[in-house]
């Protein structure tokens, strides 16, 4: 297996290094990222080179890439960076955490991060390119398209079909068999009974803030 060359410096690219490094003994031999962003040269202790080095200081042929960037613009920074990455002639890894709670008949597939303790149920398809976080449940025959990005304690039951390039953000839940266009934005504890169509948003309202603080709350609550 070749060492692997990560795109990114980061906090995202961070996280993506400890746990490949710490948790599942993956060989990361530097970073890279584009050339405005490079202001050092290394990142916890590796080298980092801009991205239009890299291939002379990791040649192709004896590294593989992961691009470990977040959900800009919808995901398609990060799109855009994995088909560089295969123009300059890079493998591209895929990272399964050994206790990532994912079926034995899943198959993820390029650039996929898949964290552990997360629930990817039997029969579920997974494009490239997907970021699965940590308590995320995807159920049984769900299809995931590529460059999406599910956040912890993101509930997809089963039979659903996201599109590509979709964000499921913290609570966020999607109902048993809805279909989701390219694209869409569920944010925090929203909730998705309905198919949606290319582009949609769906927010759920804040909170409402009490009047008492947190001390006169306390003294007036039945747990005091």
């Amino acid at each position: 297996m070749k060492k692997v060359v990560l795109f990114g410096a980061g906090k995202i690219a961070e996280v993506v290094h400890h746990l490949m490094t710490r948790e599942a003994g993956v060989a990361v031999a530097g970073f890279t990222c584009d050339p405005e962003f490079v202001q050092s040269d290394e990142v916890r202790g590796l080298p980092l080179v801009p991205f239009d080095e890299v291939v002379q200081a990791f040649p192709p042929d004896d590294f593989d890439m992961f691009v470990a960037t977040g959900y800009q613009q919808m995901n398609s920074l990060r799109e855009q960076r994995l088909a560089q990455a295969k123009e300059k002639g890079y493998g591209i890894a895929t990272f399964v955490h050994p206790r990532s709670g994912m079926s034995t008949d899943v198959e993820p597939g390029e650039n996929c991060f898949i964290m552990n303790d997360v629930l990817i149920q039997p029969k579920v398809k997974l494009g490239s390119n997907v970021f699965v976080w940590s308590g995320a449940l995807i159920g049984h025959h769900a299809t995931v398209g590529d460059n999406c990005w599910v956040t912890s304690n993101a509930s997809i039951a089963g039979v659903v079909t996201a599109g590509r390039n979709c964000f499921f953000a913290v609570n966020s839940t999607v109902a048993n068999n809805v279909t989701l266009g390219e694209r869409c934005f569920l944010g925090a504890n929203s909730l998705v009974t309905k198919d949606l169509a290319d582009g949609a948003v769906v927010i759920a309202g804040t909170t409402e803030v009490q009047r008492l603080n947190s001390d006169q709350f306390v003294r007036m609550s039945s747990f005091t």
